[in-house]
């Protein structure tokens, strides 16, 4: 038998090779697509984000520079955010900003590749599947400037009252990673800046931004925060404290910069979390948006339980189905001290096998194995001869994890990959029918930006699991210490949603499934009329039904929230398309997803976004929807920024929950017996330390 710190070390290596090899590739770089032509040089980039009202919205401003002596195609790549949606590609055309606008993807690409042969400027953007937005941009003009702004919107979500953002960097490093033929530009040569303006509806007690020793954190208020991050400024506070010191610190800075201009580097995700008091209590929040002279709104309906989930009991059968292929390699060493700490925190009465997969898949243990003093040292002492390699058969891995379950003890699977399964099986509906009819949760730490999350998202859900994305610049223990508290308590399983008094239709998702404790239900559809309405959450819990009920108003007119549609228009298409992957292509499907591409201008699989000079746009008989809704999203921007954040509670006078919300800070009575997923916080600090120590 092979020791359980061969595991260890395996996931190790996977975790910190994934997140190394990332680095290899920067994102948002715009590069010459004929690559024996010198790179362009990124000037500037200015990000700014706003969080508010439950979701994000991303702007990200670049200025490159041609410095060949003839004029050039470029292309702009960006890791696809979780949930994000493109909502904006502008370029500069006469010193003038000029929006693009969605068509269908076919008649996008041949209306550019015209404008391209006819010498003018126009910009394209579609979506590479679930992996990256690529945008590209003629001609970059010789010796000049091009200035380009991607603008993109996607849902901020909050975990045992934890809120994060991720801007992503670092560009995927899995196995089928796209193999550019272009030079990448990895940082910004003169000024780079990052701005973060958090208004939330409730306290918030602390801010962090790990990884990144140059940002600023600013209160503005109980419910408002600044995160600022400015290369100019962290190059000169460094320079004064050298000189102060009598060192050579600051001119070492700038030498490596380049020209005497503190370059930075793209290379990492910026990663900002947000802290909420422990205190806070169980909540209904709704945001809704109406259009003038419209019956229809659009709302969102955010439900944080309480903390009353009981604590589990009785041993539990743990899978591990691990990725050992190519590219998680370079981890297998990392985990060999803490897997002894987590292993031994796992209760008497639990067992675990592990599963290896790559090329093919092996199993370490030999069976279920008891946790026990001398097999934990056993498996410890066998770690550290593994060796990763080859491809990703993802579906044979999670097969073999599947095999010689207990019918009489309750399983959980967890996987670890990058999700890009390019050996064997690969269709997603061949994944689902693994796990049809079988009684197990599956639990999947998802790494990388460019990861399948559309199918391991798929995965969870139909084990009514969840997944959990990690980045190489997470506070990576803190993250993992979230799934502890989900994992040491009962769930909300069959969870179902019943508004009555006021009408709504085109829900999503259409499906809840299992909520965990800590976890915020998020409902998003359209409604009509106004006036009060019962709201009643219906669930089982251990096997008992329970039901929470409230009543408040959906408001009649108006709202300053116009982004909910286009938020709510591409949940809907992530279900569509999730429909599609489970069960095939459907012409239905398809129109579906690109009537609603086209109508809330959204870059989708079937939709691209494309942009030209003013005029040309008429030529071409295309409307600016998409122009006049971006104006009208920056003018609801502005009014919500001349007032304080406010509570968009909805249940204050009949409060749905009576309990205080989940946190991580608050014990949620799970007693003083260590809980089945203890031992991750101990798995997780090796693998920070490795990603610190090769930094």
């Amino acid at each position: 038998m092979v020791s359980f710190t061969s595991w260890a070390r395996r996931l190790a290596g996977g975790l910190v090779l994934l997140l190394a090899a990332a680095t290899a590739q920067a994102a948002g770089l715009m590069t010459p697509t004929d690559g024996g032509v010198p790179p362009l040089k990124l000037r500037e980039q200015h990000v700014t984000v706003d969080v508010e009202d439950g979701y994000a919205i991303t702007e990200v401003e670049q200025v490159f520079h041609n410095p060949n002596d003839r004029d050039l195609e470029a292309h702009y790549r960006f890791p696809v955010p979780a949930k994000g949606t493109v909502a904006e590609f502008t370029v500069w055309i006469d010193g003038k900003p000029v929006v693009g606008e969605v068509l269908p993807r076919d008649k996008a690409r041949q209306v550019y590749e015209q404008e391209k042969a006819a010498g003018r400027e126009a910009g394209l953007t579609e979506k590479d599947e679930y992996k990256a937005f690529d945008v590209l941009v003629n001609p970059v003009r010789a010796g000049g400037d091009t200035r380009v702004r991607l603008v993109y919107m996607q849902p901020a979500g909050v975990d045992t009252g934890v809120g994060r953002y991720v801007y992503p960097l670092e560009e995927g490093g899995v196995d089928q990673r796209q193999l550019d033929f272009w030079t990448a530009n990895e940082r910004v040569e003169e000024h780079f800046t990052f701005t973060l303006n958090l208004r939330a509806g409730y306290p918030v007690a602390a801010v962090r931004v790990p990884d990144q020793p140059g940002a600023a954190i600013t209160q503005q208020g109980p419910r408002q925060w600044r995160v600022t991050l400015d290369n100019r400024a962290a190059a000169s506070q460094a320079g004064g404290a050298a000189r102060e010191q009598g060192m050579e610190q600051g001119a070492e800075r700038e030498t490596a910069a380049g020209d005497g201009k503190p370059a930075f580097q793209l290379d990492r995700d910026v990663v900002v979390y947000w802290r909420h008091p422990k205190d806070l209590p169980g909540t209904v929040d709704l945001v809704a948006y109406k259009a003038p002279g419209s019956d229809r709104g659009t709302f969102m309906m955010s439900l944080t339980p309480g903390d009353d989930l009981p604590p589990v009991s009785g041993g539990r059968d743990w899978v591990f189905v691990l990725d050992v292929s190519g590219s998680m390699a370079g981890k297998l060493a990392t985990l060999a001290d803490g897997v002894g700490k987590a292993l031994g925190r796992l209760r008497p009465e639990d067992r675990f096998r592990i599963v290896l997969f790559n090329d093919g898949t092996r199993e370490l243990t030999n069976g279920f194995v008891a946790v026990t003093p001398e097999a934990v040292n056993d498996y410890v002492k066998r770690v550290a001869g593994l060796q990763s390699s080859g491809g990703t058969n993802l579906y044979d891995g999670l097969k073999s994890g599947l095999k010689s379950l207990d019918a009489d003890r309750p399983t959980g699977i967890v996987l670890v990959t990058d999700g890009v399964a390019n050996v064997g099986v690969t269709a997603q509906k061949r994944f689902l029918e693994l796990l049809d009819k079988r009684d197990v949760r599956l639990f999947t730490f998802i790494m990388g930006n460019s990861a399948n999350r559309p199918l391991l998202t798929a995965l969870t859900d139909a084990s009514n699991g969840f997944a959990l994305s990690v980045s190489n610049s997470d506070d990576i223990v803190g993250r993992l210490m979230q799934a502890t508290g989900k994992l040491t308590h009962q769930a909300m399983n069959d969870v179902r949603l019943d508004i009555d008094g006021v009408k709504t239709a085109d829900r999503t998702p259409a499906r809840i499934g299992s909520v965990y404790r800590g976890e915020r239900i998020v409902v998003m559809g359209h409604y009509w009329g106004d006036g009060p309405a019962d709201v009643t959450l219906n669930t089982r819990v251990g096997g008992q039904e329970r039901q929470y009920r409230s009543r408040f108003t959906f408001p009649k007119e108006g709202g300053d929230n116009p982004e909910l549609e286009r938020l709510w228009a591409y949940a809907t298409i992530q279900d569509l398309a999730r429909e599609r992957d489970n069960f095939g292509a459907d012409a239905d499907l398809e129109d579906a997803i690109t009537d609603l591409a086209l109508e809330y201008g959204l870059v989708t699989d079937y939709t691209s976004m494309v942009v030209l000079r003013d005029e040309v746009f008429e030529t071409y008989g295309i409307e600016r929807r998409n122009a006049d809704r971006r104006d009208l999203e920056r003018l609801a921007k502005a009014r919500r920024e001349a007032s304080a954040p406010a509570s968009n509670r909805a249940d204050q006078s009949q409060p749905m929950f009576q309990q205080p919300r989940a946190s991580m800070g608050g014990g949620g009575g799970s007693g003083g017996a260590a809980g089945p997923w203890s031992w991750l916080p101990f798995l997780v600090m090796a693998v920070a330390g490795l990603l610190r120590r090769r930094r």
